[in-house]
């Protein structure tokens, strides 16, 4: 077998069930929450541990920040026996009362980005699988954790949002930001739109769940994680029944 080229990823290495962080820096800390969790590779931004949850082979690897890493990752996954892809990150908040660290259930994402309209015109839309919003919303409820649950956006520009008034089209971003959250957005972050349209064509499933940065101080990622690892051991649950 041939390790992928960017991954250092092949068969036998990563679980069916992947979570899928930004930061590498995140993946062991991750993969701390997994029963034992080995490490498997590291290739520039790219870091994958396995571990099981329930009995059956989860990993974890980082994407980098923004998509077109975030499509390497899923693809050389998927070819090392993947079907399942979950990010796990942060990201910013559009609705008003949503407080820091306010869990993000995302049913599909803005296609704000450019990746993803390299596989798919942009009419097609990126929606997460519906079982692994299900496995999401009963971990989250079960856990007792603030949440909501509704469309993500990811874009190219981290300071575009943040910063605006940098660019030369502050207006025209500023304009979008109003239409994303009068449209019902929760969140904003970079990578899940092209994890989802990627997904879609290779027939595997994928979803998201973000902390949200909203009102107060952000904190560690504890109840992030906590909610991530509950959701897939509920989705493994599902699967199996």
């Amino acid at each position: 077998m041939t390790k992928q080229y960017h991954t250092r990823t092949e068969k036998g290495d990563v679980g069916r069930y992947v979570l899928m962080p930004g930061d590498p820096g995140r993946v062991p800390i991750i993969a701390s929450r997994l029963d034992n969790a080995v490490h498997i590779a590291t290739n520039r931004e790219y870091v994958t541990y396995t571990g099981s949850l329930s009995g059956v082979a989860v990993s974890v690897t980082s994407t980098g920040i923004g998509c077109p890493s975030s499509a390497i990752a899923i693809e050389e996954l998927f070819k090392s026996g993947a079907d399942t892809f979950i990010r796990v990150g942060t990201s910013g908040s559009f609705q008003p009362g949503t407080r820091s660290n306010d869990i993000a259930i995302a049913t599909g994402s803005i296609r704000h980005e450019g990746t993803s309209s390299h596989y798919m015109p942009i009419e097609f839309p990126a929606v997460c699988d519906v079982s692994i919003v299900q496995a999401m919303r009963t971990a989250v409820s079960r856990l007792g954790l603030r949440h909501q649950v509704g469309i993500s956006h990811s874009k190219d520009s981290y300071y575009g949002e943040v910063e605006p008034e940098r660019s030369a089209l502050p207006d025209e971003l500023n304009d979008l930001w109003k239409a994303w959250r009068i449209g019902g957005a929760i969140c904003s972050e970079m990578e899940l739109s092209t994890i989802c349209v990627v997904s879609s064509i290779l027939g595997a499933r994928a979803g998201g769940i973000m902390a949200m940065h909203g009102e107060g101080e952000f904190g560690t990622l504890d109840t992030l994680i906590d909610a991530a690892v509950e959701s897939v051991r509920e989705l493994i649950a599902m699967d199996q029944a």
